[in-house]
C-alpha cells in the first residue's frame, strides 16, 4: 500500500558530501513527520534527523551543523543533505514516515529498505 524508496547512498571520502532522497508512494492521504535513522554494524538504530509537515526539524547531536533535512510536501519526498562526512557516519540509512492512507484511519509508521553510506578514504 505504501512504499518508501531511498536513493543516493554510496561510498564517499571523509570531508565530502552526499545527498539522500526518500520518496513515498501509494494510496497516501497525508504524511506527518518524516525522518532519517541509521544503523551501523553492531549498533542500534538511531535517529539522525526528522522534520514535521510544517518544517520543524530535530537533529542528533552528532550531526548538528553538518546534516540538513528538508522535504517536498507536494512530492511526498524527504531529503538528507550530509556534509563534512566522517568515517563514523558509515551506516545503513533508513527513511521513516508517519503516513495516513486514503480511506484509512489515523497515521501509521513506515520504513524504507535502507541505503548504505560508507565514508572511507
Amino acid at each position: 500500500q505504501v512504499q518508501l524508496v531511498e536513493s543516493g547512498g554510496g561510498l564517499v571520502q571523509p570531508g565530502n558530501s552526499l545527498r539522500l532522497s526518500c520518496a513515498a508512494s501509494g494510496i497516501i492521504f497525508s504524511i506527518n513527520r518524516m525522518g532519517w535513522y541509521r544503523q551501523a554494524p553492531g549498533k542500534q538504530r538511531e535517529l539522525v534527523a526528522r522534520i514535521t509537515r510544517d518544517g520543524r526539524t530535530d537533529y542528533a547531536d552528532s550531526v548538528k551543523g553538518r546534516f540538513t533535512i528538508s522535504r517536498d510536501n507536494a512530492n511526498d519526498t524527504v531529503y538528507l543533505q550530509m556534509s563534512s562526512l566522517r568515517p563514523e557516519d558509515t551506516a545503513v540509512y533508513y527513511c521513516n514516515a508517519d503516513i495516513a492512507l486514503k480511506g484509512g484511519v489515523g497515521f501509521n509508521n513506515y520504513w524504507g529498505q535502507g541505503t548504505q553510506v560508507t565514508v572511507s578514504s
